[in-house]
């Protein structure tokens, strides 16, 4: 008999899971979005994401959609969670969605139903917070957790190539959970770990890990743009060393759900067991800063001009966290337009893939409307304007990603002061 599988949570992870399990399982999805529903019903993708809209149409009728939790769970043998496990505003992660989540599963599951944490969570979470949820239930389950590997956008590694880790609450829960991924990575390697901790902690290894290194090459441009040292040229010939060294690049800031999120998760935790995480917390305190620090960038360049950025016209070029998605989360985009808006600037925002937070119907509006220009997501819509800077008399541009071609928007025009985060 055909093994079932339940997709709890139907976001950026969720449903690229659940497509992933469609290819070998009888799959059902469940989201309390009723909207989000109805649109997969019709087979329309509610995240923008060329891959995953192909997946949709052509797995149409393959995945059942439900709103109803408790249905999904209890027609499935192998339950995914997949819900979102943010921080507050404190930094203080915030479970209540995997708790509510864990609830309607162990009221609604089969008896040895194997549950899996996709979510991103501390080490102890899945034995300390979800299985004793699990455990009210009475039925006999198996529990484990396998930390989500998705970089939306990306086709060179798409989910069913990425390699995975599992871990469960007892060795029953880590073999099967392993059988399971086994089955549905075409990568070939699922690792499975001693104990569900150590899934747990590879996760925030692999994040902070990015995280920290970020804030090393954010500070160093930080740096070097006072020393009048071109950063990107620098990363260039490091990376000519053949061992010892990976390349980071700076920016304007940290987005997603993972690299903003995931380090405090380490912080907090650690802080119940008697440790503190000096390294992980500078790191956070370097990545905050730099929306406030690409800000500060254009109000040096002003001041050159002896302009103020009160009642300037600032067009941002980009809403969501990284290149080509529509994804907002986190995305340092939002915190520029808020210290924008705080300085009493004229704010203009286009995002292509995000028309909701859009203020003006396209590039061209923006950049008559604007004379200076932040761009902090590397769109590939955006790769090409510097002739249109000079067409619309742009007078600074700061490159939140050192993404333009420097050189040449120098060459152009002599007015257009160029400056870009730790290049000049």
């Amino acid at each position: 008999m055909e093994k079932s599988v339940a997709v709890i949570g139907l976001g950026y992870v969720g449903l690229p899971v659940a497509c992933l399990c469609a290819y070998k399982y009888k799959v059902i999805g469940a989201d309390i979005d009723k909207d989000k529903i109805s649109s997969l019903k019709k087979g329309e993708c509610p995240v923008k994401d060329k891959e995953l809209e192909r997946k949709i149409k052509e797995l149409k009728g393959k995945i059942g959609f439900t709103s109803d939790v408790g249905k999904a769970v209890s027609q499935s043998d192998i339950v995914i969670i997949c819900v979102p496990t943010p921080v507050d505003k404190n930094h203080i992660p915030d479970l209540t969605a995997l708790k509510s989540a864990a609830d309607s599963v162990s009221k609604a599951m089969k008896e040895n139903t194997l549950v899996i944490i996709e979510s991103t969570i501390f080490p102890g979470t899945t034995e300390e917070v979800v299985s004793p949820i699990m455990e009210k239930s009475g039925k006999k389950f198996l529990l484990a957790h396998c930390p989500e590997r998705i970089d939306p956008g990306n086709n060179d590694f798409t989910i069913e190539r990425i390699d995975r880790v599992v871990g469960g609450i007892n060795k029953e829960s880590s073999d099967r959970a392993y059988e399971f991924y086994d089955s549905i990575i075409s990568s070939g390697s699922v690792i499975q770990l001693s104990n569900v901790k150590a899934a747990e902690a590879t996760k925030m290894m692999e994040n902070t890990f990015r995280d920290i290194n970020i804030a090393f090459v954010n500070e160093m441009a930080k740096s070097f743009d006072k020393a009048g040292i071109d950063i990107v040229e620098v990363i260039k010939g490091a990376s000519n060393k053949p061992f010892a060294f990976m390349a980071h690049y700076p920016g304007a800031g940290v987005g997603g759900h993972c690299i903003p999120v995931d380090p405090y998760y380490l912080i907090e935790k650690a802080k119940s067991i008697g440790f503190s995480h000096k390294f992980l917390s500078l790191a956070r305190e370097i990545n905050n800063s730099m929306p406030a620090y690409t800000v500060e960038v254009l109000e040096n360049e002003l001041k050159k001009l002896k302009a103020s950025i009160k009642n300037a016209k600032v067009g941002v070029l980009g809403l969501a966290y990284k290149a080509d998605v529509d994804d907002t989360r986190e995305s340092p985009a939002l915190k520029v337009i808020e210290i924008l808006k705080e300085k009493e600037a004229n704010v203009f925002v286009f995002d292509p893939y995000v028309k909701k937070g859009s203020n003006v119907n396209d590039l061209s509006e923006l950049l008559e409307k604007s004379d200076y220009i932040i761009l902090v997501t590397d769109h590939k819509e955006f790769k090409d304007i510097e002739n249109k800077l000079e067409e619309n008399n742009i007078k600074i541009i700061i490159d939140g990603r050192n993404y333009l071609d420097k050189e040449k928007i120098k060459s152009l025009n002599l007015k257009i002061a160029y400056h870009g985060i730790g290049r000049t």
